[in-house]
């Protein structure tokens, strides 16, 4: 038995929480992951794990360990699919994250398609509104709706993607329906708790990026919720264009401010910087690419 191995039991059995949930996942008993981890230890000559009936924790070193060993394995696995690219199609594990509210609609059919034509890749989607951590949760790529400013990654556009001011029509006609975005500051508008400036809207006037401070009573974390609350009459909301278009078109929201673009922003691949890009990564950016091409018209719609 090869060290590899048994550094990979062991990481699987921390990622599972605990043997048994290992075993299930690698398609081994039970017995045989506590042996590999055993012989790990043994070899080691140090206890990397506290094991009782019903929990089991690392020791010190047993941390050290898995975080390094972590990071040793997905080196090992960015090498492998270097080779395996210029000998075959890409294959292995591509664990993905998205925004929870688009991976249900347009970003979710590309992301299948995808799946559908790599069937050597095996998918791991995680929809989430909020902005995960790739390195530190373990992602390979993550699909992101925002203006790209962190360094710290790789970003490639996919498409762009139009946010608009809405409201309920009864409420404008209440509130009185503003002509510049600085009227905004006086008007109740439903904060998106995801946006980094949350209280600070964007817009483009005269070519020349302008900033917004805004204020409501109603604060939500989706853009989902956000759209609920416009239905409700709750103020005035930045959301996604294609989410209230049917909306709109049938007379429940209306677009406010429509000379004025809202928070320009676009539809971004990224991940961490690597000296090699690994083949399964590359060849998921490329197809999405292609597919917002041919497909992301919904994304791009203006008014």
């Amino acid at each position: 038995m090869d060290t590899l191995t048994r550094m990979r039991t062991f990481v699987e059995v921390v990622d599972a929480g605990g043997f048994s949930a290992a075993a299930r996942k690698l398609g081994r008993s039970k017995a045989l992951i506590s042996k590999y981890v055993k012989e790990l230890e043994d070899e080691l000559g140090a206890r990397l794990m506290n094991r009782t009936t019903r929990r089991l924790s690392l020791t010190e070193l047993g941390q050290a360990y898995y975080r390094d060993a972590g990071e040793i394995l997905q080196r090992v696995d960015d090498l492998q699919d270097m080779v395996r690219e210029r000998h075959g199609e890409p294959t292995g594990l591509l664990r993905v994250a998205a925004p929870r509210t688009f991976g249900d609609g347009p970003l979710g059919r590309g992301i299948m398609a995808f799946a559908a034509a790599y069937p050597a890749i095996k998918l791991d989607l995680r929809l989430d509104d909020r902005f995960v951590d790739l390195v530190d949760e373990g992602f390979d790529v993550a699909v992101r709706v925002t203006e790209m400013d962190d360094s710290s990654l790789i970003a490639r556009k996919l498409s762009d993607y139009r946010f608009v001011v809405a409201v309920r029509p009864d409420v404008a006609d209440a509130s009185g329906r503003p002509a510049h975005p600085d009227e905004l500051s006086d008007l109740p508008c439903i904060i998106d708790s995801n946006l980094k400036s949350r209280f600070t809207w964007k817009f483009t006037i005269d070519g020349v990026r302008h900033q917004v401070q805004v204020r409501g009573r109603v604060e939500v974390n989706s853009p989902a919720a956000v759209k609920l609350a416009l239905l409700a009459g709750l103020g005035y909301g930045s959301v996604p264009y294609v989410m209230v278009q049917d909306d709109v078109a049938a007379g429940r929201l209306e677009v406010v401010l429509p000379d004025y673009e809202s928070r320009a922003a676009g539809i971004y691949a990224v991940y961490p910087h690597r000296r090699h890009l690994s083949a399964k990564i590359r060849a998921f950016v490329d197809f999405l690419v292609e597919w917002f091409e041919k497909n992301g018209h919904d994304c791009r719609a203006g008014l």
